[in-house]
């Protein structure tokens, strides 16, 4: 057999970072290979408690930004399974697909476009000839099986807001330009690279579609590849790990006009993180011809029918989650230890504030409970640790990312106050509590302005 390709330093140092993350996700809490106890499924994985909690932050604070803070953008939740004529009618059961290569070694598969050389990066084994692979999952809908009752798993969330583009702009009583957005699951049968949850098989989308009269296109384009690009510097991806690629015109879709990739830099190369796409009137258009009903729209004003023109931001809140994991990661070198932190905004870490009494007697264990019921009262997420020494305490917090640590001592019992530890700076200041709510919806405002 032959030998795998040897990983050059840069390489190597990148495998053992992601080495780094994958055992930090699993010893902590945030990412578990799914079915592990039966020997697991291939990239498929299940989010423990902080993990979930993570997405369900990245998710809250994309909807704040994309819908609830802006009177132009609305929500859906459309349905993951749709009449299969959706699916032919958008071209993914004709068109969807990837180019499949396989080792004749060791039987390992890999998408064509992805590969570097003509030899298996697993073994150095010699590749089959390529071909296409469709990526749509199959089922069966009712109580017969047939070639009637085939139905597939979304592959993406996009088609449902334009099959209800009509619905909602007529019961919203909507005017171009607004946007139409959702999150959720969608499923591809992907030849994955094995990155992690970079790229999985079932995946949680972030999909707005914003209709725009066809003149005002460029105009909006332009806009919201920069909102969105802004909106994760604004979350704390350092901008020296993003960029805006725009694609190759060999690159774009025949009925695209233009599209761009915010792209990270990740420890195995510049991917994707999310794309902004001008798709034209091509959906609505075809899925009008398809179904006979005319998804257009008319100006009782200007009596002017027209077919919107539509801008796709489109992301995978899975890979965000990655995405703010990695770049929060840091290593710093203490007097006589390694500190592992992961810096998230405030917005996004999973737990706000710990809770410790210091020590487990006094009086201090109770009064400590007291503070967390307080801190959750307030919409903040908490956590509560008495477990092993102050400091040890501290270091397994840094590592969940929590920003705040709220400790419980003799002060408290005697003068009301509890100590604030900051993660980034390890600064203390001592806080009543009675403002310590306060204190902290300030240090977080005090963030967003830095």
């Amino acid at each position: 057999m032959a030998k795998p390709p040897k990983l050059s330093l840069e390489e190597k140092a990148a495998q053992e970072f992601m080495e780094k993350i994958v055992s930090l996700c699993k010893r902590k809490g945030f990412v578990f290979q799914a079915s592990e106890i039966y020997g697991g499924i291939s990239n498929t994985y299940d989010y423990g408690p902080l993990g979930v909690e993570l997405k369900r932050n990245v998710k809250e604070a994309w909807w704040r930004r994309v819908v609830t803070s802006r009177a132009d953008v609305v929500g859906l939740d459309s349905a993951i399974i749709q009449n299969p004529k959706v699916w032919e009618t958008s071209g993914h059961v004709g068109g969807f697909s990837d180019p499949m290569v396989d080792c004749k070694e060791c039987k390992n598969r890999f998408r064509a476009d992805h590969l570097v050389g003509d030899v298996c990066p697993k073994c150095g084994g010699e590749l089959t000839a390529a071909r296409e692979f469709n990526l749509m999952f199959k089922t069966q809908v009712g109580a017969v099986e047939g070639t009637s009752s085939v139905a597939y798993l979304r592959p993406e969330t996009a088609q449902g807001i334009f099959l209800n583009y009509l619905n909602v702009q007529n019961s919203a009583r909507l005017k171009p330009p607004f946007g139409i957005a959702q999150i959720g699951k969608s499923f591809r049968n992907e030849i994955t690279p094995g990155n992690f949850v970079f790229r999985t098989r079932e995946f949680e989308q972030a999909e707005m579609e914003f209709f725009v009269p066809p003149a005002e296109e460029q105009e909006w384009y332009a806009y919201w590849k920069q909102a969105r690009f802004d909106w994760y510097i604004e979350l704390g991806i350092r901008p020296e790990n993003l960029r805006l690629r725009e694609h190759d015109p060999d690159e774009l879709a025949h009925y695209s006009t233009g599209c761009v990739d915010v792209e990270y830099k990740y420890p195995f190369g510049w991917g994707e993180l999310e794309g902004i796409a001008c798709r034209t009137d091509f959906d609505l258009t075809r899925h009008s011809e398809a179904s006979g009903s005319k998804l257009m729209y008319f100006d009782p004003q200007t009596k002017e029918k027209y077919t919107p023109y539509v801008i796709e931001p489109a992301g995978g809140i899975d890979r965000m989650a990655l995405t703010f994991l990695i770049d929060a990661y840091e290593e710093e070198q203490l007097e006589n230890d390694v500190r592992v932190v992961l810096k998230f905004h405030p917005e996004i870490a999973p737990t706000t504030c710990a809770v410790f009494p210091l020590v487990k007697k006094d009086g201090m264990p109770e009064k400590a409970h007291e503070v967390e019921a307080l801190l959750r009262r307030a919409g903040y997420t908490t956590f509560y640790d008495e477990k092993a020494a102050i400091g040890r305490r501290y270091r397994r917090q840094d590592e969940d990312g929590t920003p705040f640590c709220i400790t419980v001592d003799g002060d408290t019992l005697t003068n009301g106050t509890v100590t604030i530890r900051h993660r980034d700076s390890m600064s203390q200041e001592h806080v009543p509590i009675d403002a310590l709510v306060g204190r902290i919806a300030q240090a977080i405002a005090d963030w967003k302005r830095a």
